[in-house]
């Protein structure tokens, strides 16, 4: 079983973690691999449950969604805690609502363990401006990848590594020597951790333009009994229809003003 938990560890946080924690910000810079909804697939494709890592990824883009980077920091890094949560979840067979419940404080601990590092990469500053002004650019792309490719990722992928190499089985058994009550209690957290993220990314786009769809939405859903992909559907119609709608506004707007400006030059030009 050891040996087992560190195959499984070496193939998720050297493989899974490292590879998206280069690819996403270092060389395709894209922004969104390292989304829960994207890698959750991945390790659940490679421990053989495709299915489980589908339905996680779904409930965990719902909690990470609202969560976002200010000023740099991360308040909890849904890549770790994507893959930890998963992987738990098909290697114990636990139910997805336990692993949901581990999520978040996994993310939030692995992005203290970043931003401490974070400060030791920034004092070699001074090295990448000397690189930059010596007028080498071949030399600066080669020690910038092998910084960003691999001393990066390093610390990381060991906590991920030993992670789940040796902490899966001990959390698995506390998990569960405890009583029904708690473990309940974790699965409606898990449930409120997902309201929670819609919740947080609400507050982001909130207006008094596009709040009554809100409404409108759940009205759809709760008292007609709608399901999510016909609400969709209706929304991304009128999300187009309001999209073409103000285009056509603008576009009139500026005939009207170059209208304008004409007749002005004319009667300049008259008088």
């Amino acid at each position: 079983r050891c040996i087992m938990s560190i195959m499984t560890a070496a193939v998720i946080g050297t493989i899974v973690y490292w590879v998206i924690y280069v690819l996403d910000p270092y060389i395709i810079s894209w922004q969104c691999l390292n989304r829960p909804i994207v890698i959750a697939p991945v390790p659940g494709l490679l421990l053989g449950d495709f299915q489980t890592g589908i339905i996680m990824g779904a409930a965990l883009e719902s909690i990470f969604m609202g969560i976002s980077a200010i000023g740099g920091q991360i308040p909890a890094d849904a890549l770790s805690a994507t893959v930890v949560s998963v992987s738990y979840t098909i290697l114990t067979g636990a139910d997805a609502e336990t692993g949901l419940a581990i999520a978040l404080p996994i993310g939030t601990v692995m992005a203290s363990v970043n931003s401490m590092f974070m400060s030791l990469w920034s004092a070699m500053a001074p090295y990448w401006e000397k690189l930059a002004v010596s007028g080498k650019p071949n030399k600066f792309l080669t020690h910038n990848l092998i910084f960003s490719c691999i001393i990066s990722p390093i610390p990381g992928a060991l906590v991920m590594f030993f992670g789940l190499a040796f902490g899966v089985t001990g959390l698995n058994n506390a998990l569960a020597a405890l009583p029904p009550f708690v473990m309940a209690g974790l699965g409606a957290a898990s449930g409120m951790m997902i309201a929670i993220g819609f919740a947080i990314l609400t507050s982001m786009i909130w207006s008094k333009e596009v709040g009554c769809f809100f409404f409108v939405g759940y009205v759809m859903s709760k008292i007609l009994g709608m399901d999510s992909l016909s609400i969709a559907i209706i929304g991304a119609a009128i999300a187009i229809t309001m999209f073409f709608r103000e285009k056509s506004m603008i576009d009139m707007k500026k005939e009207l003003m170059a209208a304008g400006v004409q007749s002005d030059d004319g009667e300049e030009d008259f008088f």
